[in-house]
């Protein structure tokens, strides 16, 4: 490969993630400094959703099958398997839900929930909701999950 290939490359490595990740609220800091929040342990804030039905039974990221009674989300920033602490802004209710899946990469929402994280917030009529994310550290799930 010549230098100038590479040199492209490197550039284009470095920024997809910002514009992959992109957050759709203005008010939510960009990709960079979510990313640097995770090591120091602050929230991130941005905007969730809720799976729809047709994803009942299918395979997800993770390797397994999803399944709106379960306590699960997709998120596209934070890492598979790390169980978070979603905080609805508008009720102050939380839950803890596992990441297990992927957003579509165009999907500018911070994370996507199952029906049963989301009525646990009480945002099913509501659709989509303000939310501040934060990882459990440590967590250990209950057997049931």
């Amino acid at each position: 490969m010549t230098c100038i290939k590479l040199v492209k490359i490197c550039i284009l490595l470095l920024f997809i993630p910002a514009f992959t990740f992109a957050q759709a609220d203005s008010t939510i800091t960009n990709i960079s400094n979510q990313t640097d929040s995770l090591i120091t342990g602050k929230a991130l804030h941005g905007i969730a959703s809720y799976y729809h039905d047709k994803f009942e039974g299918r395979k997800m990221a993770n390797g397994r099958v999803f399944s709106q009674k379960k306590p699960t989300a997709a998120c596209n920033i934070l890492p598979l398997n790390k169980w978070v602490k979603v905080t609805c802004v508008r009720n102050n209710r939380s839950v803890i839900v596992k990441i297990t899946d992927r957003m579509h990469p165009k999907n500018k929402r911070l994370i996507d929930l199952s029906l049963f994280a989301a009525k646990e917030l009480k945002m099913v009529g509501h659709g989509l909701v303000k939310v501040k994310v934060e990882v459990l550290k440590n967590y250990i799930p209950p057997k049931s999950q």
